[in-house]
């Protein structure tokens, strides 16, 4: 295989931010249903990564991570997002039961092919080194932990609700729709971090935080 062929196997820039979008996506839809924030009923299977995850059906919850994924989406490829945080909160009391960090870091150019970005700050490459279908099976294996976690984690036995934290550099220019807040923090947390997954362009942690009883 030539250099030319490889390098047209290899994930993009565009691509990479995508692929770490539909992560998100799938990733997030999968602890709504695992957790039980919203009755069963309300979720559909679909397949992708070669796997069945169970999507909502609800149309505001569908709206919602369409608006809030499409601007990390943007925001990924402008280097401009580094940590997005799913916060599980108890309808009647507002205490925080439980957090998922979704962390994000820009690896180091890997190609003679690159975007300078704007504010000079240093180059993201337009290609990375690693193709599609490798990426995915990191991905599958990470869904399948977030999958897992409903073994360890404590069950939620209250009404509960999600909200989405974005943090991004300070000059990003938030939609005007969105308000600014605070971190969200819990007290005597128990911390656990899944496997983190690569594109060679963007690196994703995933860890869980929650409430030791």
């Amino acid at each position: 295989m030539t250099e030319t062929q490889q390098k047209a196997k290899c994930i993009t820039l565009k691509g990479s931010a995508e692929l770490v979008k539909q992560y998100l996506l799938y990733g997030i839809n999968s602890i709504l249903y695992q957790r039980g924030i919203y009755p069963p009923e309300t979720f559909e299977p679909a397949e992708h990564f070669g796997l069945f995850f169970l999507m909502s059906t609800d149309d505001k919850i569908k709206s919602f991570l369409a608006t809030v994924l499409g601007q990390v989406e943007e925001w990924l490829v402008q280097k401009k997002v580094y940590k997005l945080t799913l916060v599980i909160t108890n309808v009647n009391t507002k205490e925080v039961l439980e957090k998922w960090d979704f962390k994000v870091d820009y690896e180091a150019p890997v190609s003679n092919t690159v975007t300078i970005m704007a504010g000079g700050d240093s180059p993201l490459p337009e290609v990375g080194t690693k193709d599609v279908k490798t990426i995915q099976k990191e991905i599958r294996e990470v869904i399948r932990q977030i999958t897992g976690t409903v073994s360890f984690l404590p069950l939620l036995d209250c009404l509960c609700s999600f909200d989405i934290l974005t943090y991004t550099v300070p000059d990003c220019g938030i939609p005007k729709e969105w308000d600014e807040t605070q971190p969200v923090f819990i007290a005597n947390s128990q911390e656990v971090q899944l496997r983190s997954f690569s594109t060679s362009i963007h690196k994703m942690d995933t860890i869980v935080s929650y409430k030791n009883n």
